[in-house]
């Protein structure tokens, strides 16, 4: 079944990659209606995976990230609509020269082909991942975790509806129906038909991408953010900045999971810093030093400065420089998002220029680590490798290029 699923989409790739942008944002816009039109049909499939969700013992934070409402597929459909607005990738010229012999010579933007994507408990990512693939050209097969089994189908159903009504192929998107390690297995082994595979979710499934598939992979990887407040950081911003990016949704990749103060204020950064994130019952895991300003906080293992929680937990060290918490950022990070709250321009500039990160801010929170929020539209994820997208996974990172060349009977 798999293998027919290929076929299809590889088949259907060739047509996408050549259809204008009329048509491609007709087809969204068909998409964001149906998806609106069947808001009551997505929630009701949806309780069935909240349902067998609490009934395994599924964590709050996977909860979160599993549960609709109409408020959230409104945002799905507007994710739609927003690609819609943006420009198309395809065809653009991305450098030209003329040689000495007149040949003329264009790089040009075209899509990658056929993406597959492998993901768990966020039905969201089935509507945005099928937005952004056909937007920039490249068919989809979208293979979702058994926790949002439901949601995604009847999201995936309603879409190729509203495709094939339109008057275009479904078969530019799909979703694997079986949910198995098989099936996960054998999309990564799809060289034939698969030009690409793009896994997003825990560790363990991203790990298990990387090292299985013989598909290239964009590696979109778990977010151990850290906050660095500086000597010269302004307290209370720095507060309210660390309690948004740990507390306003745990269950992303951009939530911030490690912090560092320097030790000249330590001791009133860090009393205010904690009375600020006690509100929403925030488990701090520290050094020694730490747990002399404040005994409550819980000893941390070395485990503990790796983790990306995704829990209303986080770790802090007070660190003696900037340069300490430079060095503690690049062994402990997982390459996501990075902040340096400081009044001293000097100091957030050494901070970003020598943090080697997919972003790195200056007195911003983490949270805003979203291709929405960089105005990319909706995101497939958040790449943490350098080859051959970074950051956001927008549009443009979901195109190659060619090379197309003019000429005249030149001959070598």
């Amino acid at each position: 079944m798999l293998t027919e699923i290929g076929k299809k989409a590889k088949a259907a790739a060739a047509v996408l990659a050549i259809t204008s942008t009329e048509d491609k944002n007709r087809i969204l816009q068909a998409m964001a209606d149906a998806l609106r039109e069947n808001c009551d049909k997505i929630l009701e499939a949806n309780a069935l995976d909240i349902e067998n969700g609490k009934k395994n013992g599924m964590a709050e934070s996977l909860i979160d990230r599993l549960m609709l409402n109409s408020d959230r597929i409104e945002g799905m459909a507007q994710g739609i609509e927003g690609v819609i607005s943006l420009p198309d990738p395809v065809g653009r010229i991305l450098w030209e020269t003329e040689r000495p012999n007149g040949m003329k010579i264009q790089r040009v933007s075209v899509p990658l082909g056929v993406i597959g994507i492998i993901y768990e408990a966020r039905p969201n990512v089935t509507s945005d991942a099928a937005a952004l693939a056909i937007k920039a050209g490249n068919t989809a097969i979208l293979r979702g975790g058994k926790e949002a089994f439901n949601s995604n189908s009847v999201i995936m159903d309603i879409m190729r509806e509203a495709v094939e009504n339109s008057g275009f192929n479904p078969d530019i998107i799909e979703l694997v129906r079986d949910t198995s390690r098989e099936s996960s297995t054998a999309l990564m082994r799809m060289n034939k038909y698969v030009d690409v595979l793009i896994p997003r979710g825990s560790a363990s499934l991203i790990n298990a991408v990387v090292e299985n598939s013989t598909v290239p992979v964009i590696e979109t990887g778990v977010g151990n953010c850290h906050i660095y407040v500086d000597s010269e950081a302004d307290i209370n911003m720095a507060t309210e900045i660390i309690f948004n990016a740990k507390t306003q949704r745990i269950s992303v990749c951009n939530t911030a999971e490690s912090l560092l103060i320097h030790k000249d204020i330590a001791e009133y950064a860090l009393i205010a810093i904690k009375a600020r994130l006690d509100e929403k019952n925030v488990i701090l895991y520290g050094d020694e030093i730490a747990r002399e300003i404040c005994p409550d906080i819980e000893v941390a293992t070395e485990e503990d400065y790796y983790r990306e929680y995704l829990d209303y937990k986080m770790s802090v060290k007070i660190v003696s420089s900037l340069d300490e918490a430079i060095e503690h950022i690049r062994k402990y990070s997982s390459g996501h998002s990075e902040c340096i709250v400081t009044e001293n321009a000097e100091n957030a500039e050494k901070f970003m220029n020598a943090v080697d990160s997919s972003a790195v801010y200056h007195n911003v929170s983490t949270r805003f680590t979203d291709g929405g929020e960089f105005g990319f539209g909706a995101e497939i994820g958040i790449s943490t490798q350098k080859l051959h997208a970074r950051g956001p996974l927008g549009l443009p990172q979901l195109n190659s290029f060619k090379y197309k060349i003019y000429g005249k009977g030149q001959v070598r």
